[in-house]
């Protein structure tokens, strides 16, 4: 691993089980599978590992939340690394949901593109998730979807 960080959670209730997770800054040694799955349970991109494997190694910085060496969450930035970024493929599996783990996922890649505007697009209903870290909502966002109906039958355009 390029860098990882390590963080104690306590479970609600339950002093003698905690959790550990780690966050992974580089795509050694992850299992696309498991990345797969994480964003398919979460409602976001379904393309099989091999295209998941190559979109996170050529984005400008990753973040993998790991438990036990398992993918948990995962977020990504592309950037000009000059002064505008896009963040994607943000997502915490639904057990782990509500336990600030998305929270250390945003907060670190936020780091490593903090001179840059960035934009995002939310799936619906997780908007007050990013408002927590003070994105706005724009007036002016425009996309061109390769799979225009989809995005449209899942709440991502009018």
């Amino acid at each position: 691993m390029e860098e990882t960080d390590r963080h104690l959670f306590r479970t609600a209730g339950c002093l003698e089980h905690t959790m550990s997770i780690a966050l992974q800054f580089d795509c050694l040694n992850i299992d696309w599978r498991e990345v797969y799955h994480l964003l398919k349970e979460t409602g976001l991109a379904t393309y099989p590992p091999e295209i998941l494997q190559r979109a996170f190694e050529n984005s400008y910085a990753v973040v993998f939340a790991l438990e036990d060496s398992r993918v948990i969450g995962s977020g990504r930035a592309l950037s000009d690394g000059a002064y505008q970024a896009a963040l994607y493929d943000c997502a915490v599996l639904p057990d782990y949901q509500g336990k600030g783990i998305g929270r250390m996922i945003i907060d670190a890649i936020l780091k490593r593109i903090a001179d840059c505007n960035i934009i995002l697009y939310a799936s619906p209903g997780k908007e007050t998730f990013y408002e927590r870290f003070s994105f706005q909502r724009m007036r002016t966002g425009m996309a061109l979807f390769l799979n225009l109906d989809q995005m449209r039958q899942r709440g991502f355009i009018a």
